[in-house]
């Protein structure tokens, strides 16, 4: 391995699901960053779709205006990814046959529903819901649509297809294999049992790679550079965190909200509704985290902004401020179904308690309080899992600029919630990621740096905020497919 001496320059490069954002860190402290949007189609039947051309643009365009925004080279790059988002390509040219199915498509549900018998196994060997938002049912559903089309096709996640691009290797990182319902999580490779249930050839998956470690050299970005960091998105966030202690805990809010807690050396299946799944590898060492999502969070707020209920989404915040309290109005987030701890595929988004005296400011608040609402029932599956409650609650995301709804989340999971100082904590996790793989550094060194600058204490006593969880769960359960 080349001996690097600080500072270490790195090019991270976080490809989400509308947009694209790179940052290039000198020495652990960012200098410039760029993003490029990307436009999301929805469909009517539960299809939620990009366009894969316009994907790889973005992360071209990001990564090389933040390039030049920094001056000079750069000693390597990482790349964070969605994680369950798939597409089908052709592996001699890298050409994109398909357009990329999002992590929210509900479309595979009917290939969860032929394969209903076999949840049980599933979770037994992969720590996953056997749910259409991971990646299996998704690489069948398309296969199938595909049809003879598929042939001598790789039918991927998008961060092989992108290192693919970038490197010419065919691999995947550890963390984002979790996500596939396809990976032993015991064994960290590919299972032939699971593999054999979703009639899915092993041989035909990418490799599985550490975390932090040279895949291969990019020129995409100018000169070339290593990429030496490969993560999916909400692990490289728990990363940047410095969660790296068993029952550490952070929430991030984007598009869906992901909470993730560090489980340390060894796996642990969730009895309370989370899954389990790979933290991260390095150097063939694994740690474990437990994982719940709320599938439409930040696309809930475009949602309101699209139907006319706000006109940008930094309206919502102070909206919601101008009332004390939702005017007896529930907002549950199931635009997308409900995930974890309810894996719910059939769950529809719902506003209860109407009234004509209810106006656009009880409605904004509903929605902040129904986004905390599901994250606490999270946090409470964690501490069931667990068996002690959480000690704080870290965040990160977009939606942290919302004041009103960290401190709805620290009222209502009845934890303090430290605010990390930059929305970009999955950029920073696989930026750090990077230069381990670079240099060798232990992951204490690298990421326990930070302070946060804002601490939000809960502002009601623990009885209050069970009764308004138990008001919110009520409404939850009802909703769905009549």
């Amino acid at each position: 391995m080349r001996a690097y001496h600080a500072p270490v320059r790195v090019l991270a490069i976080d490809q989400g699901t509308s947009a694209t954002k790179a940052i290039v860190v000198d020495d652990g402290r960012v200098i410039a960053t760029a993003d490029a949007s990307i436009e999301v189609r929805a469909t009517s039947d539960g299809g939620v779709e990009l366009d894969p051309e316009e994907l790889w643009a973005s992360v071209r365009s990001a990564g090389g205006r933040a390039l030049e925004a920094a001056g000079g080279s750069i000693d390597a790059v990482g790349l964070a990814n969605q994680g369950e988002t798939v597409l089908a390509w052709d592996r001699a040219s890298g050409v994109a046959r398909s357009a990329a199915i999002v992590w929210q498509d509900r479309r595979a549900s009917r290939v969860c529903e032929r394969l209903a018998p076999y949840a049980a196994e599933l979770a037994s060997i992969t720590g996953l819901e056997l749910d259409a938002y991971f990646v299996a049912p998704k690489l069948v559903w398309l296969r199938e649509q595909m049809a003879e089309a598929a042939d001598g096709l790789a039918i991927t996640t998008t961060d092989t297809w992108l290192l693919h691009r970038l490197t010419g290797a065919f691999v995947t990182d550890a963390a984002t294999a979790s996500r596939s319902l396809l990976l032993d999580l015991d064994a960290v490779t590919w299972s032939p049992r699971a593999c054999e249930l979703f009639a899915i050839e092993p041989d035909h998956l990418p490799a599985i790679v550490d975390n932090a470690g040279v895949i291969g050299e990019t020129k995409a970005f100018g000169a070339l550079a290593p990429v030496s960091g490969a993560c999916v998105d909400q692990q490289a966030a728990l990363f940047a965190q410095g969660c790296l202690d068993v029952g550490e805990t952070k929430c991030t809010y984007g598009t869906g909200a992901f909470l993730l807690t560090t489980t340390g050396s060894r796996p642990q299946r969730s009895h309370s509704g989370l899954v389990a799944c790979v933290a991260w590898q390095l150097a063939g060492a694994s740690t474990w985290c437990l994982d719940g999502q709320v599938f439409t969070v930040g696309a809930a707020v475009g949602w309101l902004q699209e139907v006319g209920l706000i006109s940008e989404p930094a309206e919502l915040d102070a909206l919601a401020a101008t009332v004390a309290d939702a005017g007896g109005v529930t907002f549950v987030p199931a635009l997308a179904g409900l995930g974890a701890p309810f894996w719910r595929a059939d769950a529809r988004g719902a506003f209860s308690g109407l009234s004509l005296g209810t106006t656009r400011a009880h409605l904004a608040r509903a929605v902040l309080e129904g986004i905390a609402a599901q994250v606490a029932w999270l946090a409470r599956s964690v501490a069931d899992d667990l068996g002690a409650p959480l000690a704080r609650l870290r965040v990160d995301g977009g939606l942290t600029r919302s004041r009103q709804l960290l401190q709805l989340q620290a009222d209502l999971a009845q934890v303090p919630v430290e605010v990390y100082p930059t929305p970009d904590a999955t950029a920073d996790g696989v930026a750090a990621l990077a230069r381990i793989g670079l240099t060798g550094e232990s992951p204490a060194d690298v990421v326990r740096g930070w302070k946060s600058p804002l601490v939000l204490e809960p502002s009601i006593d623990a009885t209050t905020a069970l009764e308004r969880l138990v008001a919110w769960r009520r409404v939850a359960d009802t909703t769905g497919t009549l």
